[in-house]
């Protein structure tokens, strides 16, 4: 038992560790000129996000999210 528990802290601070990096890899919500000039720039990404990287850093942030909040159970229970 005590194994498990030193794998899965292992894994939960990797995921700590990723998600720590994912999140502040974003942009913020008024990054660059998309601020400042809500215009047809804006329309276009808009349409492509999902395919973007920051769509892509979106997704990846949920899946470390729910896999921090899985673990934490986990090692709350162990």
């Amino acid at each position: 038992m005590d194994i498990l528990k030193v794998l899965v802290s292992i894994v939960y601070v990797i995921v700590c560790i990723a998600l720590v990096v994912v999140v502040l890899m974003q942009e913020g919500k008024s990054a660059g000129l998309s601020g400042a000039i809500n215009g047809v720039a804006d329309t276009y990404w808009g349409k492509n996000k999902g395919r973007s990287m920051e769509g892509a850093l979106v997704k990846i942030t949920r899946a470390l999210a729910a896999a921090f909040i899985v673990l934490s159970v986990v090692l709350n229970i162990i």
